[in-house]
């Protein structure tokens, strides 16, 4: 059978056996083998992809079912030589060790912080309890995920400071009721 989807942004079809499951097409038809494969019963986790925009583990879903759907890898969560928050986290808080379970808890950290912001340690482990990892002992992932979530919420300040900094450059004036005008508003305000 041929099968059609949208794989990290990407059109792509394949001729496939209809038993064939998304984590080997991924792996072995896409070449992305940052998806992991390990315990194919959906125990571990470390096989998290998203389907249109859901983590899912990929070990439990056929690659014909995901047909016209669009499917995000951790290979996607680098953008423009940048990596995603979630990646630096792992990287500056030691949230892997031997990497296995890395991509699924990757993926599924960054699903919670899209939904959750600012998640609370319960919140994490709560997000992260469908994945396995037998090397950190979490505390280090939790940190990992934290320290995304932390650099996330300073980044979206210092944009917001920005803003207003271009918005006083460009003349306006902020107004205590969440407004703003511009000075020739407010000349014209107090001339009436």
């Amino acid at each position: 059978m041929i099968v059609t989807m949208t794989v990290n942004g990407d059109e792509v079809s394949n001729e496939i056996e209809g038993r064939l499951l998304l984590v080997h097409y991924l792996r072995d038809h896409l070449g992305l083998t940052g998806t992991h494969w390990g315990c194919d019963t959906s125990n571990c986790g470390t096989c998290v992809v998203w389907m249109d925009g859901e983590p899912v583990k990929s070990c439990t879903v056929l690659a014909a079912m995901a047909g016209g759907h669009e499917v995000r890898t951790v290979e996607d969560l680098e953008q423009d030589n940048v990596l995603d928050p979630v990646q630096q986290g792992f990287i500056n808080c030691h949230g892997l060790q031997c990497g296995f379970c890395t991509p699924g808890m990757m993926m599924t950290a960054r699903a919670l912080l899209d939904r959750v912001p600012d998640p609370s340690e319960s919140q994490i482990r709560e997000a992260i309890s469908g994945q396995i990892c037998r090397c950190t002992g979490y505390a280090t992932i939790v940190r990992s995920i934290q320290w995304a979530a932390d650099h996330e919420r300073g980044l979206a300040e210092a944009a917001a400071g920005n803003a207003g900094g271009a918005a006083a450059e460009a003349g306006e004036v902020a107004d205590p009721s969440g407004a703003s005008e511009t000075p020739e508003t407010v000349a014209a305000g107090s001339a009436s």
